[in-house]
């Protein structure tokens, strides 16, 4: 070729390359931008809202003849703002549509169902109105916007904010467990939608309130239509979530309910067919003819059973209509125990600080908190606390999530389109990376006995330190490490921990996918441990954009939050610490058979004790519980006390446990043991205990 040609192909080569070059960096100028908005946007919002009461008010007459002055906070590293944007920020919880629930009477009378003596009944804290906060709802309820429609959501401080009350004066704690009964709450919640819908004079009200607000709705049967549909929701969620042991004030068997809710999300059309065809009663007979599951099952699809779906079928098992089964609760109850599972191992609640500086979390250490690990954490929790899973069925192809959740050679595959708000869980992490534990305020609760706490060191030392380690609250690099300790070791109650790993449903589209462990890849049977299935959610949750903006827009978010999630994450993945049974290829999950010690600061204000808060004190944590044999003269563990008051007792360090009717604790039975974790209690004399609790009280 003449050199004259060779020059011209050369810049003509040279032109396209720049052109590429420009269009390339145009690109990444393009995101870098769009990514440093959504930073700068985000930042700035988090401190709009800065009432300096933080929204908190005093009570009168609240539940068990409490009252309290407007509460005073501690400090925890967090500003006016910082807790406010915490308390309001959705996760992409739907609970209930916002407008029904605003307009909600409680069942027997027209007072609201939202108001703060009620909220307070179920242990929510009450709160003004502030600028996140318009409606002034309890602490961790928060208006959800998603497809164009509000709906009512929890966000992390409904469980994670605590209060302590000592002698009229309140405390809150940020990023402390809560004393909620979410289970009474929702089943008051049920039997208010009942009442709305079956009263003719609550509903006209219930109707007219609604309009009124002139915001999702139009026409009074727009109204009704909703008011029947999630009347019917929530019934079917606590239907499937009863459980024989019950929770009370401060705990809830959250994995169970998450598990539960994944399941029946998974479980496809022929799956639930064989399951009711083979569904048993008592004595061995089979509960449904087939004419009576076609009936159940007409009209469902195959693939997915959405929330509208199990509703439906649930209440066609319940119904006596013609050619449908009219089942007893106590035959339903049988029937879902063979396609979900009983939710009856409560937990308290955790508290939140040092969770960003933790290797691994949950009661069990089921959660690794390295890499992506607590935005997969973070995404199972909003599945368990009603995100709105609209998942859909595709045609074969590739997607990140067909990928990653093996269903790259279905014939099908599930798209996790959802609600969850994988932005705002990004930034809730990051954001509790700056909470700190909450020091015991002398000035309120009473001077520690130094000398007495420098003897209560020491035993900390010999008793306790090996498991709970010693760590500077505020320290920017602090690690956390969990010491896991074998069930059979530890002898706290097990229920938890075996639920963990006992618990089964159907895979559905997951069945034959493969999965990694630590012991390598597994492949999901058609009945699968649920801890696998959730992991495929959590992971096709995560690598799915919200579904609630615009392509850019949510292109540009997910990779800020990938981005940010794996990188301003310090934790690594290390081995587990501790004494417990390892995980095999024969048994994966074995290790999950074990709870975690933890470092105890702030320990004072997380009564009541151990995973499953059965006991109700520091000093009664000292006791040894009483075992059958045992005389019945001698210091043990109470066997039943008082539980939901929030007035503090600062000399056993815990929540009063009598004198007032409250949820009535009792222990023996599995699920409620306060039973193990008994070192040092044979040997402590008296005074050794309460020098143990003089210092606990300085962590």
């Amino acid at each position: 070729m003449p050199l004259p040609a060779l020059l011209r192909l050369a810049f003509v080569v040279l032109l396209a390359l720049r052109y590429r070059l420009k269009l390339i960096l145009g690109i990444v100028v393009a995101v870098v931008i769009g990514l440093s908005l959504t930073f700068i946007s985000g930042k700035i919002y988090q401190h709009l809202d800065r009432d300096p009461d933080r929204g908190a008010i005093a009570l009168e007459d609240g539940a068990f003849g409490e009252s309290y002055s407007t509460p005073i906070y501690l400090d925890q590293g967090w500003s006016p703002a910082d807790t406010l944007w915490y308390y309001n920020t959705t996760q992409g919880s739907a609970l209930l549509p916002y407008d029904l629930f605003v307009a909600l009477e409680q069942p027997a009378s027209e007072e609201l169902f939202r108001s703060d003596h009620n909220m307070d009944r179920y242990r929510y804290l009450p709160q003004k109105p502030t600028f996140f906060n318009p409606d002034g709802l309890p602490v961790g309820f928060a208006k959800d916007s998603y497809q164009g429609k509000d709906y009512l959501g929890f966000t992390c401080a409904a469980c994670h904010t605590g209060q302590v009350n000592y002698q009229g004066q309140a405390i809150r704690i940020d990023g402390g467990p809560a004393l909620a009964d979410m289970d009474g709450f929702l089943h008051g919640l049920e039997k208010a939608l009942s009442a709305a819908r079956d009263i003719p004079a609550k509903r006209e009200r219930f109707i007219d309130r609604v309009l009124q607000r002139d915001n999702d709705y139009r026409s009074p049967e727009a109204v009704e239509a909703d008011l029947a549909q999630w009347t019917e929701q929530i019934r079917m969620y606590n239907t499937i979530n009863h459980s024989h042991i019950r929770y009370g004030y401060g705990r809830l068997d959250a994995f169970g309910r998450i598990y539960n809710r994944v399941l029946r999300h998974v479980v496809n059309r022929e799956q639930m067919r064989d399951l009711l065809l083979a569904a048993e009663g008592p004595t061995g007979e089979l509960l449904l003819t087939e004419a009576e599951v076609d009936r159940v099952l007409a009209g469902i699809e195959p693939t997915l059973i959405d929330d509208t779906a199990f509703t439906r079928i649930v209440s066609r098992l319940q119904s006596s209509d013609e050619g449908l089964p009219g089942l007893s609760q106590r035959n339903l109850l049988r029937l879902r125990n063979q396609l979900l599972n009983e939710p009856n191992a409560p937990v308290s609640y955790p508290f939140l600080w040092d969770i960003t500086h933790s290797d691994y979390l949950q009661w069990n250490g089921l959660a690794n908190n390295a890499d992506l690990g607590p935005l997969g954490r973070n995404v199972g929790e909003v599945i368990g606390v009603f995100a709105k899973l609209d998942w859909e069925v595709k045609e074969p192809g590739f997607s990140l999530s067909g990928h990653l959740t093996g269903q790259s050679n279905k014939r099908e595959r599930i798209a996790f389109t959802s609600s969850i708000d994988l932005v705002n869980l990004q930034r809730l992490e990051a954001h509790l990376g700056r909470l700190t534990s909450p020091q015991w305020p002398e000035d309120i609760l009473g001077e520690i006995n130094r000398e007495q706490a420098a003897l209560g060191k020491r035993l900390y030392a010999q008793h306790c330190q090996s498991c709970h380690q010693i760590i500077d609250r505020s320290a920017w690099d602090r690690l956390v490490v969990a010491e896991m300790t074998d069930i059979e070791i530890l002898k706290t109650d097990p229920k938890a921990a075996e639920n963990s790993v006992n618990y089964q449903g159907k895979s559905g589209n997951f069945e034959n996918t493969y999965q990694n462990t630590t012991v390598g890849p597994l492949v999901l049977e058609a009945t699968a441990p649920a801890v696998q299935i959730l992991t495929s959610v959590t992971k096709g949750a995560v690598s799915t954009p919200d579904a609630d903006k615009g392509p850019l827009r949510r292109t540009l978010d997910w990779f800020y939050v990938l981005g940010l999630s794996w990188f301003d994450n310090d934790v690594k993945y290390s081995v587990k610490a501790g004494d417990y049974r390892p995980d095999t290829t024969a048994r994966p999950y074995h290790s999950l058979l074990a709870y975690k010690g933890r470092s105890l600061n702030g320990i004072w204000a997380t009564a009541p004790y151990l995973h499953n808060g059965s006991v109700p004190t520091l000093y009664d944590l000292l006791l040894p519980a009483r075992e059958e044999g045992d005389p019945e003269e001698g210091a043990y563990r109470p066997e039943a006390f008082q539980v939901g008051s929030r007035e503090f007792d600062p000399v056993k360090v815990g929540f009063r446990t009598e004198g007032y009717e409250g949820f009535t604790q009792t222990t023996h039975r599995l699920g409620d043991r306060n039973t193990g974790h008994e070192y040092g209690t044979d040997t402590l004399t008296e005074a050794e205990r309460w020098a143990l609790v003089e210092y606990l009280k300085t962590l």
